[in-house]
Protein backbone atom coordinates (compact mmCIF):
# COMPACT_ATOMS: atom_id res chain seq x y z
CA UNK A 1 0.00 0.00 0.00
CA UNK A 2 1.31 3.56 -0.76
CA UNK A 3 1.81 5.57 2.09
CA UNK A 4 1.06 8.96 0.70
CA UNK A 5 1.74 11.10 3.88
CA UNK A 6 5.16 9.07 3.67
CA UNK A 7 6.22 10.67 0.00
CA UNK A 8 4.95 13.84 0.83
CA UNK A 9 7.75 13.99 3.61
CA UNK A 10 10.14 12.88 2.01
CA UNK A 11 9.52 14.85 -0.67
CA UNK A 12 9.61 17.45 1.08
CA UNK A 13 13.19 16.70 3.11
CA UNK A 14 14.71 15.99 -0.17
CA UNK A 15 13.53 19.51 -1.58
CA UNK A 16 15.25 20.77 1.58
CA UNK A 17 18.53 19.14 1.32
CA UNK A 18 18.38 20.20 -2.35
CA UNK A 19 18.07 23.97 -1.69
CA UNK A 20 20.94 23.60 1.08
CA UNK A 21 22.84 22.30 -0.82
CA UNK A 22 22.56 24.88 -3.51
CA UNK A 23 23.07 27.93 -0.70
CA UNK A 24 26.22 26.01 0.14
CA UNK A 25 27.53 26.18 -3.53
CA UNK A 26 26.07 29.69 -4.34
CA UNK A 27 23.59 28.19 -6.76
CA UNK A 28 19.67 29.32 -7.24
CA UNK A 29 18.01 26.69 -5.81
CA UNK A 30 15.71 27.13 -9.17
CA UNK A 31 18.82 26.26 -11.17
CA UNK A 32 18.30 22.44 -10.02
CA UNK A 33 15.55 19.69 -11.32
CA UNK A 34 14.46 17.09 -8.75
CA UNK A 35 13.79 13.78 -10.65
CA UNK A 36 11.57 11.75 -8.95
CA UNK A 37 12.89 8.50 -9.77
CA UNK A 38 9.53 5.82 -9.96
CA UNK A 39 10.74 2.98 -10.91
CA UNK A 40 9.18 -0.36 -10.10
CA UNK A 41 7.00 1.53 -8.00
CA UNK A 42 3.21 1.21 -8.87
CA UNK A 43 1.26 4.61 -9.99
CA UNK A 44 -0.51 5.46 -7.17
CA UNK A 45 3.40 6.45 -5.83
CA UNK A 46 3.50 8.87 -9.11
CA UNK A 47 -0.07 10.32 -7.90
CA UNK A 48 1.05 10.76 -4.38
CA UNK A 49 4.35 12.65 -5.55
CA UNK A 50 1.99 14.74 -8.13
CA UNK A 51 -0.26 15.82 -5.10
CA UNK A 52 2.34 16.48 -3.32
CA UNK A 53 3.99 19.23 -6.29
CA UNK A 54 6.40 17.00 -8.19
CA UNK A 55 6.08 16.97 -12.15
CA UNK A 56 9.26 15.67 -13.06
CA UNK A 57 9.97 11.62 -13.10
CA UNK A 58 12.39 8.89 -14.38
CA UNK A 59 11.33 5.40 -14.83
CA UNK A 60 14.10 3.65 -16.23
CA UNK A 61 11.87 0.70 -18.86
CA UNK A 62 10.25 1.64 -21.78
CA UNK A 63 7.02 -0.79 -21.38
CA UNK A 64 6.91 0.12 -17.72
CA UNK A 65 6.35 4.01 -18.23
CA UNK A 66 4.11 2.65 -21.49
CA UNK A 67 2.05 1.12 -19.14
CA UNK A 68 2.37 3.99 -16.25
CA UNK A 69 2.26 7.18 -17.85
CA UNK A 70 0.04 8.28 -20.57
CA UNK A 71 -2.74 7.92 -18.18
CA UNK A 72 -1.22 10.23 -15.42
CA UNK A 73 -0.17 12.44 -17.94
CA UNK A 74 -3.69 13.27 -19.52
CA UNK A 75 -4.79 13.81 -15.99
CA UNK A 76 -1.61 15.92 -14.92
CA UNK A 77 -0.59 17.97 -18.43
CA UNK A 78 2.39 19.21 -16.36
CA UNK A 79 4.19 16.08 -16.11
CA UNK A 80 7.43 15.42 -17.49
CA UNK A 81 9.15 12.06 -17.68
CA UNK A 82 12.69 11.24 -18.50
CA UNK A 83 13.82 8.18 -19.72
CA UNK A 84 16.91 7.08 -17.34
CA UNK A 85 17.77 3.37 -18.59
CA UNK A 86 19.99 2.07 -20.99
CA UNK A 87 17.53 1.70 -24.08
CA UNK A 88 17.48 -0.53 -26.87
CA UNK A 89 16.90 0.04 -29.96
CA UNK A 90 13.97 -1.93 -31.09
CA UNK A 91 12.56 0.76 -28.68
CA UNK A 92 13.50 4.08 -29.47
CA UNK A 93 9.87 4.85 -30.96
CA UNK A 94 7.55 4.19 -28.07
CA UNK A 95 10.05 5.49 -26.10
CA UNK A 96 10.29 8.74 -28.12
CA UNK A 97 6.42 8.35 -27.97
CA UNK A 98 6.50 8.59 -24.54
CA UNK A 99 9.21 10.48 -22.63
CA UNK A 100 9.85 13.96 -22.59
CA UNK A 101 13.45 13.63 -21.93
CA UNK A 102 15.88 10.84 -23.16
CA UNK A 103 18.74 10.81 -20.82
CA UNK A 104 20.22 7.51 -21.71
CA UNK A 105 21.78 8.21 -25.82
CA UNK A 106 24.86 6.10 -26.06
CA UNK A 107 25.53 4.49 -28.97
CA UNK A 108 25.45 5.38 -32.77
CA UNK A 109 23.11 2.27 -33.76
CA UNK A 110 20.47 4.20 -30.70
CA UNK A 111 21.32 7.68 -32.15
CA UNK A 112 20.09 6.53 -35.71
CA UNK A 113 17.35 4.71 -34.17
CA UNK A 114 16.21 7.67 -31.80
CA UNK A 115 16.39 10.15 -35.37
CA UNK A 116 14.75 7.72 -37.22
CA UNK A 117 11.64 7.77 -34.84
CA UNK A 118 11.46 11.36 -34.05
CA UNK A 119 10.94 11.32 -37.83
CA UNK A 120 8.11 9.01 -37.88
CA UNK A 121 6.58 10.03 -34.41
CA UNK A 122 7.30 14.44 -35.07
CA UNK A 123 8.21 14.54 -31.46
CA UNK A 124 11.86 15.55 -30.31
CA UNK A 125 12.27 14.58 -26.79
CA UNK A 126 14.87 16.27 -25.21
CA UNK A 127 18.64 14.13 -25.47
CA UNK A 128 21.03 13.49 -23.02
CA UNK A 129 24.37 11.33 -23.65
CA UNK A 130 24.75 9.11 -21.14
CA UNK A 131 28.86 8.69 -20.24
CA UNK A 132 30.61 6.18 -18.71
CA UNK A 133 32.79 8.31 -16.46
CA UNK A 134 34.00 5.07 -14.94
CA UNK A 135 34.68 3.43 -18.56
CA UNK A 136 33.08 -0.03 -16.25
CA UNK A 137 32.27 -3.10 -19.02
CA UNK A 138 29.23 -4.24 -17.24
CA UNK A 139 27.62 -0.22 -17.44
CA UNK A 140 25.64 1.25 -20.08
CA UNK A 141 27.23 4.88 -21.09
CA UNK A 142 29.72 6.19 -23.94
CA UNK A 143 33.37 5.61 -23.35
CA UNK A 144 35.19 8.86 -21.74
CA UNK A 145 37.62 8.11 -24.92
CA UNK A 146 35.02 8.64 -27.25
CA UNK A 147 32.26 10.93 -25.89
CA UNK A 148 33.83 14.23 -28.06
CA UNK A 149 33.42 12.11 -31.10
CA UNK A 150 29.87 10.75 -30.24
CA UNK A 151 28.96 14.11 -29.62
CA UNK A 152 29.70 15.68 -32.72
CA UNK A 153 28.38 12.42 -35.18
CA UNK A 154 24.73 13.06 -32.94
CA UNK A 155 24.84 16.61 -34.29
CA UNK A 156 26.46 16.49 -37.43
CA UNK A 157 25.47 12.76 -38.90
CA UNK A 158 22.23 12.03 -37.58
CA UNK A 159 20.86 15.77 -37.15
CA UNK A 160 20.56 14.99 -33.19
CA UNK A 161 20.45 18.12 -31.07
CA UNK A 162 21.78 16.94 -27.57
CA UNK A 163 20.67 19.04 -24.71
CA UNK A 164 22.95 17.86 -22.17
CA UNK A 165 24.90 15.20 -20.50
CA UNK A 166 24.31 12.33 -17.58
CA UNK A 167 26.44 9.82 -15.63
CA UNK A 168 26.28 7.33 -12.98
CA UNK A 169 29.68 7.01 -11.22
CA UNK A 170 31.48 3.69 -9.99
CA UNK A 171 29.34 3.15 -6.68
CA UNK A 172 32.42 3.07 -4.63
CA UNK A 173 34.54 5.14 -5.96
CA UNK A 174 34.62 9.14 -5.24
CA UNK A 175 31.72 10.59 -7.21
CA UNK A 176 33.30 14.49 -7.33
CA UNK A 177 36.19 13.59 -10.06
CA UNK A 178 33.65 12.10 -12.24
CA UNK A 179 30.57 14.94 -11.82
CA UNK A 180 33.47 17.13 -12.57
CA UNK A 181 34.74 15.49 -15.96
CA UNK A 182 31.22 15.32 -16.91
CA UNK A 183 30.63 19.04 -15.70
CA UNK A 184 33.82 20.14 -17.90
CA UNK A 185 33.06 18.58 -20.89
CA UNK A 186 29.27 19.80 -21.37
CA UNK A 187 31.04 23.21 -20.91
CA UNK A 188 33.36 22.56 -23.47
CA UNK A 189 30.53 21.74 -25.94
CA UNK A 190 28.31 24.50 -24.69
CA UNK A 191 25.63 22.09 -23.39
CA UNK A 192 23.71 23.14 -20.63
CA UNK A 193 21.84 19.93 -19.27
CA UNK A 194 23.74 17.96 -16.63
CA UNK A 195 21.79 15.33 -14.80
CA UNK A 196 24.17 14.10 -12.07
CA UNK A 197 23.79 12.38 -8.87
CA UNK A 198 21.40 10.35 -7.05
CA UNK A 199 20.20 9.42 -3.37
CA UNK A 200 23.82 9.19 -2.03
CA UNK A 201 25.40 11.46 -3.86
CA UNK A 202 23.35 14.72 -4.93
CA UNK A 203 24.65 17.19 -2.46
CA UNK A 204 28.33 16.85 -4.04
CA UNK A 205 26.26 16.39 -7.79
CA UNK A 206 25.37 19.89 -7.16
CA UNK A 207 28.25 21.32 -5.68
CA UNK A 208 30.02 20.16 -9.05
CA UNK A 209 27.16 22.05 -11.20
CA UNK A 210 23.81 19.56 -11.77
CA UNK A 211 20.98 20.93 -13.18
CA UNK A 212 18.75 17.52 -12.76
CA UNK A 213 19.34 14.78 -9.75
CA UNK A 214 17.89 11.71 -9.76
CA UNK A 215 16.59 10.46 -6.93
CA UNK A 216 14.27 7.27 -6.42
CA UNK A 217 14.95 5.44 -2.62
CA UNK A 218 14.82 8.97 -0.97
CA UNK A 219 11.26 9.40 -1.91
CA UNK A 220 9.63 6.76 -2.74
CA UNK A 221 11.66 4.20 -0.26
CA UNK A 222 12.66 0.79 -1.48
CA UNK A 223 11.86 -0.77 -4.36
CA UNK A 224 9.49 -3.23 -4.75
CA UNK A 225 10.96 -5.69 -6.93
CA UNK A 226 8.92 -8.93 -8.07
CA UNK A 227 9.48 -12.51 -6.98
Amino acid sequence: MTDQDAIARNLAAVKARIAAACTRAGRDPAGVTLVAVSKTHPAEAVLAALAAGQSVFGENRVQEAMGKFPTLRAANPALRLHLIGALQTNKAREAVRVADVIESLDRPKLAAALAEAMRKEDRTPELLIQVNTGDEPQKAGIPRADADAFLRACKEEHGLAVSGLMCIPPLEADPRPHFAWLAALAAKHGLRTLSMGMSGDYEIAIAEGATHVRIGTAIFGSRPYPA
